[in-house]
């Protein structure tokens, strides 16, 4: 872009957020353009705890207009991604320690009855002593209730909005900064540095959803000193060797009336999180502590009959949680809702900032932002994402194990859990990494597990991966089973890629 480029809206921020906005505006017919001074998903949106979910604990806040538009977005989601996003079945035991079971089916009653449900099972009661999902519990545990949401890919949910913003019109840039952002003639102009240098763009409007780093971009490259309106709440994880069996996850209630989950993740492994807790320093530096990690351990071993040790743990993630700043007393307590802040006008230059938001949301989000932006630059195209697909999710919720199918008679010789792999995670352009590829031995160079070169070009090309983290931690989760002799040659690689 040069100097003088000019666009209508320049969007701050490759999370969720932004590029779900990028996405919306740039279907409907605005000129638009994305940084992110990272890679795509680097923060918040890769270190969530992978649901599509409407937020159960949310009721206990009375935060009902967030849970009924969060449970409505479950299966527009899932038809929107159904290789990335899937039904997942959550267990949650009672005991004596928690509400009475009556005020628990009426809660999830009005959980089913609030999400419109369609294809996603109804909650049903579990008697545990017969259960399958009863069995990794320890003894005691009778009565259970099951109900429905949804898992998601976080990282790639961001990437494939990005990908679907691009081939919209939208320029995605990655690695690069925005240095300054200044008004002038009615609109913005926003300094730029990184992969192409340094540039200037001209913007009518700027959206800036970075994520923890909103207030940053404000105080920053605004120049609006004394910004303060996010509260970084911190949420950590741990990822032990698989825990049992079966495909459902539990929902566990702490002694201290906080939640964590136990999900199945990535075949061979269990994730469990996550914590809440007050975070103040650096967003990009944040790593799980030793108590946070004494916590999980905790309070999984309190309901498996099998403590849940150290030894056990594979992997550790943490991200913060950028939510609007509503005053209350307790990070579990703050409002997970999002919030939109507009500022000025056509005439003068106008801003969106957002605050918060949720992966499950990030659509409706987006549509929230566009109504702004109608209200400053006019309005183009309509809305048009509630019906439309993610790249590579152009086949039915239900069909993935027919597609599964499907792609291995064309790939016969191809092992099967590779075809299952790669169909999760690039649907029906799973058939572009693949190419005219007969056997493994065509993808070209092995880097370890099941990654090959064919797939690095594809990610290299079509998704902005500049690094081996992009490559083994956010387009995959091949870096849980690789050597660092195997990262080093990916690495190597890359490097050498024009």
């Amino acid at each position: 872009m040069a100097g003088s480029d000019s666009i209508d809206i320049f969007v701050i921020g490759g999370g969720i957020n932004g590029a779900s906005v990028a996405r919306d505006a740039a279907g409907r017919g605005y000129s638009v353009a994305l940084a992110e001074m990272h890679d795509l998903a680097s923060g918040t949106s890769s270190a969530a705890t992978k649901l599509v979910h409407g937020g159960l604990r949310y009721l206990e806040h009375y935060e009902f207009r967030l849970v009924h538009e969060a449970l409505a977005e479950r299966e527009v989601l899932w038809a929107e991604a159904p290789h990335i996003i899937k039904p997942l079945r959550f267990v949650l035991p009672h005991h004596k320690g928690l509400r009475p079971a009556m005020v628990l089916r009426a809660g999830l009653a009005m959980y089913d009855y609030m999400g419109g449900r369609r294809l996603l099972p109804p909650t049903r009661t579990l008697d545990l002593t017969r259960d399958v999902t009863g069995k990794p519990l320890k003894p005691g545990y009778r009565l259970g209730f099951e109900y429905s949401d949804c898992w998601v890919d976080d990282a790639r949910f961001v990437v494939l909005n990005a990908r679907d913003a691009a081939d919209r019109g939208a320029a995605v840039h990655v690695r690069t900064r925005v240095t300054s952002l200044r008004r002038d003639n009615g609109g913005w102009l926003v300094e730029l540095d990184g992969e192409a240098g340094q540039q200037t763009v001209r913007a009518k409007l700027v959206v800036n959803a970075a994520g923890p780093w909103v207030d940053q971009v404000i105080a920053g490259a605004m120049g609006r000193k004394g910004a303060h309106h996010v509260r970084l709440v911190k949420g950590s994880h741990i990822v032990v060797h698989k825990l049992y069996d079966h495909d459902r996850c539990y929902i566990f209630q702490n002694g201290d009336g906080r939640i964590i989950f136990a999900i199945p993740y990535e075949d061979d492994f269990t994730l469990i999180g996550t914590t809440d807790e007050d975070y103040h320093g650096d967003p990009g530096e944040v790593r799980i502590s030793e108590q946070e990690t004494d916590y999980l351990l905790g309070a999984a071993s309190e309901y498996f009959a099998r403590p849940v040790t150290r030894e056990q743990i594979h992997w550790t993630y943490s991200g913060v949680r950028p939510l609007f700043d509503d005053g209350a007393s307790a990070a579990q307590e703050a409002t997970r809702d999002y919030v939109l802040k507009l500022d000025g006008d056509a005439a003068t230059g106008a801003a969106i900032n957002v605050f918060g938001g949720k992966l499950t949301t990030s659509r409706r989000l987006a549509e929230s932002v566009l109504e702004k932006i109608e209200s400053v630059l006019g309005k183009k195209g309509d809305t048009w994402t509630k019906t439309s697909r993610l790249p590579g999710g152009d086949f039915e919720p239900l069909a993935f194990d027919a597609e599964a199918r499907r792609l291995g008679m064309d790939y016969a010789e191809m092992p099967s859990r590779l075809l299952r792999r790669l169909l999760r995670q690039y649907g029906s352009r799973a058939r572009m990494v693949l190419g005219d590829a007969v056997e493994t031995g065509d993808l070209g160079q092995h880097f370890g597990w099941d990654l090959h070169a064919a797939e690095v070009d594809y990610l290299m090309a079509h998704e902005w991966a500049r690094t081996a983290q992009d490559v083994l931690w956010r387009r995959t989760k091949v870096g849980l089973r690789v050597s660092r002799e195997d990262v080093a040659a990916l690495e190597a690689y890359m490097a050498a890629r024009p």
